[in-house]
């Protein structure tokens, strides 16, 4: 379910313990939101969108487009 957290994780390098420290949770935890075996609360799918730099649509796979809505026109 959470394919892309693991996708953007991985694209820079990190571990599951370096994201699980970022986020204050154990890697155990983080490890059971990247497969699916728990769901991300909403305070952790807007640190983890923040640290990404990616929309929470994007991280949900409810859109292709990971460019975040700022309200700006460009």
């Amino acid at each position: 379910m959470y394919k892309r957290i693991r996708d953007l994780r991985e694209d820079k390098d990190l571990t599951q313990q370096q994201m699980a420290e970022f986020l204050h949770i154990t890697q155990a935890t983080y490890s059971r939101y990247e497969n699916g075996n728990l769901d991300l609360p909403s305070v952790v799918l807007i640190k983890l969108a923040n640290f990404h730099k990616v929309s929470i649509d994007y991280l949900l796979d409810q859109t292709d487009n990971p460019k975040r809505f700022t309200g700006k026109k460009e």
